[in-house]
């Protein structure tokens, strides 16, 4: 598996991967400008993200966490470096997201990656496969991942 590179695969190539992990990313740091960034373009300003005096003074964490959401919105970016790449692949659609769990937080200074296991690859038409993965950002370094999810997108082929 080349974390950098992603093969190139036909969707029958790639059914034969059902069930096996298809990718992981590299290491992305989250740090305090990168939790600061989005906690203002979410207008999610709690301070358990944003003041790391009094995340360290008032909570159990020691430091400033990044938002799930934030981890969860690096999926994207994780599976674009990660995920083979699709022959006759017009486009990527996120159709969607199932059980999505936040399980430990992530601290600010962590590294977190992308592990992408493929489970299901279904054709809505001929020109359309809903692929589904099992999706766990790991922190570097923790026995939890930050998050465990079933990621839905929709491959477009032309």
């Amino acid at each position: 598996m080349n974390v950098h590179a992603p093969v190139s695969v036909s969707i029958d190539d790639l059914k034969s991967r059902i069930g096996q992990e298809v990718g992981v990313s590299s290491w992305k740091m989250i740090d305090q400008d990168r939790i600061d960034r989005f906690a203002t373009v979410t207008e999610d300003l709690q301070f358990i993200h944003v003041d790391p005096e009094r995340a360290l003074a008032e909570t159990p964490f020691g430091s400033t966490i990044a938002h799930g959401f934030l981890t969860l919105s690096l999926l994207s970016a994780m599976g674009q470096e990660a995920l083979p790449t699709i022959r006759n692949r017009v486009m990527g659609i996120n159709y969607g997201l199932e059980r999505v769990r936040f399980l430990s937080p992530v601290p600010v200074g962590a590294r977190v990656r992308g592990r992408f296991t493929l489970s299901e690859i279904s054709m809505r038409s001929e020109g359309q496969a809903m692929l589904r993965y099992q999706v766990s950002v790991e922190i570097e370094g923790a026995e939890k991942p930050a998050l465990a999810a079933e990621w839905i997108t929709l491959s477009v082929l032309g």
